[in-house]
């Protein structure tokens, strides 16, 4: 609203406050004009020839008095600014000396610092053991929704770039979802526990907005459908036995358990009773390892958890945070929503074409046949080797197909993740490129405002030179996932 407006109301005969207001619309808003009709109260009765108060107000609506911002936020201040969700395995982890980070509303542990250890040799540590032994993951707030009835097979279909109605009881399935865009939103596994039910886990920080899109379509678009959906995040506590020694150790606590390969195979899920505790074991993996996803009631996280210490006491069982699953799921080029993805990445931009079901008309199926999505020079992704073994590039920073002396310097892609692998004992990165499938075996640069090496920093500004490969560091045949 501008003052012109106002002398126009005044011109056109609103004189009235009250009409004005209406022909303006000015002070319609939650006050009703008691703070953000002021100035167009003053201009009316300057145009009119009056003072404000022979001019009137129009009638406001309560509060009155305006209400403090510290008011309306209570002792929603400090620490206690947002819900903090701890699970059921918290108290063990302050008790190791865990150190903490904020995933959504929860503290997960980062990693477990030893005496004298600081983070980079800790999470080195972590993933050797992972890698080498047998290690172990609070998995438990991965998000985790129960899709029930008839129709739930027909409805993944739908939500999922990949088929579901086919998927056999007691196998499990990753699966893509799309926006309506075609761009991706959220990945998980799903299990199909019966004929017309399946268990979805979904990112942490998206379990929400998950279960939230799901409703949506359900209600709004395919009521038609029988299906159900239900919120399990905090029902279920999820440990996960990560490692070589993986199965010894699950072994000594499941004896009705068959671990044969055949009997148990990847991507299946088995019932049986772990440490006593009725448990679904899940034999999918995040870090390329042979590995167990163990859910069991929340009640019953705590004493799984100390259960499975014990049990692989004799392997060296080591507990592992988010920085090394991290590290390890980045060897395995697995990515990561909200790192390899911002919301306008699509699940071919990620090699994901093989996965697209020809004959689904999933969310975003139509989108993704647009020609923008088509075109080759759309950023897809890559992995990074640094020359020197030691660089470790900033996550974030740009990539340029050569150094040049004047600007700007054209940006061909960014670095979405980067680490160092132990295992590997090289800086490697996961990036998005133009053209990126393209550009294997060609040479990028990374722009870098303080380049970051292992144990210290270069103190100039420069480029860090690295390969462009597959999104692949390591077991690229996939051996080791089956011990």
């Amino acid at each position: 609203m501008t003052a012109t407006d106002i002398a126009l109301a005044a011109r056109e005969g609103f004189a009235s406050v009250e009409h004005m207001k209406r022909w303006t619309t000015l002070g319609m808003g939650t006050d009703q004009g008691k703070t953000g009709n002021v100035t167009g109260l003053a201009l009316l009765a300057a145009t009119l020839g009056r003072t404000p108060g022979e001019t009137g107000t129009t009638t406001f609506r309560p509060p009155y008095v305006p209400v403090p911002f510290g008011l309306l936020a209570g002792p929603s201040r400090g620490p206690r600014y947002a819900p903090v969700r701890l699970t059921p395995m918290h108290d063990w982890h302050v008790a190791t000396g865990a150190m903490f980070e904020d995933v959504a509303q929860w503290q997960r542990p980062r990693y477990y610092p030893r005496p004298g250890e600081d983070m980079e040799r800790a999470v080195q540590r972590e993933c050797i053991a992972a890698r080498d032994a047998v290690a172990l993951l609070d998995a438990s707030t991965l998000g985790k929704i129960e899709v029930s009835g008839p129709d739930a097979g027909r409805f993944l279909d739908r939500i999922y770039v990949n088929r579901w109605h086919d998927l056999p009881v007691g196998r499990c399935r990753y699966g893509v979802m799309c926006r309506d865009d075609g761009m991706v939103f959220d990945d998980g596994v799903g299990t199909r526990l019966a004929e017309d039910r399946f268990f979805l886990t979904t990112t942490t920080g998206n379990a929400a907005a998950v279960l939230d899109w799901l409703e949506e379509w359900l209600q709004t678009e395919w009521p038609d459908l029988d299906v159900f959906c239900t919120s399990l995040t905090d029902e279920w506590a999820n440990a996960t036995l990560v490692g070589p020694k993986a199965r010894d150790a699950l072994a000594r606590l499941a004896p009705g358990l068959v671990f044969d390969r055949t009997a148990f195979p990847f991507m299946t899920m088995r019932e049986a009773d772990v440490a006593r505790i009725p448990a679904r074991i899940f034999r999918v993996s995040f870090s390329g390892e042979l590995s167990y996803e163990i859910n069991v009631p929340a009640e019953c996280g705590l004493p799984l958890w100390e259960e499975l210490i014990e049990a692989g006491a004799d392997h060296g069982i080591t507990p592992y945070g988010t920085e090394a699953m991290h590290v390890m799921r980045a060897e395995k080029g697995f990515f990561m929503v909200g790192h390899e993805t911002d919301g306008s990445v699509t699940p071919v931009d990620l090699g994901l074409s093989a996965i697209l079901a020809g004959d689904s008309d999933f969310l975003g199926r139509r989108s993704l046949a647009r020609s923008a999505l088509a075109r080759p020079d759309r950023k897809q992704l890559v992995g990074l080797l640094t020359e020197d073994p030691n660089a470790v590039i900033a996550e974030g920073a740009q990539l340029v197909a050569e150094p040049g002396s004047t600007t700007p310097v054209p940006m061909i892609g960014h670095v979405t993740s980067s680490y160092f692998a132990a295992r590997l004992g090289h800086g490697i990165a996961l990036a998005l490129l133009e053209n990126g499938r393209a550009r294997h075996g060609e040479t990028v640069w990374a722009a870098m405002p303080n380049p970051a090496r292992r144990g210290f920093r270069h103190r100039s500004a420069g480029f860090i030179q690295a390969t462009v490969c597959p999104p692949l560091f390591y077991d690229p045949q996939g051996r080791r996932r089956d011990g």
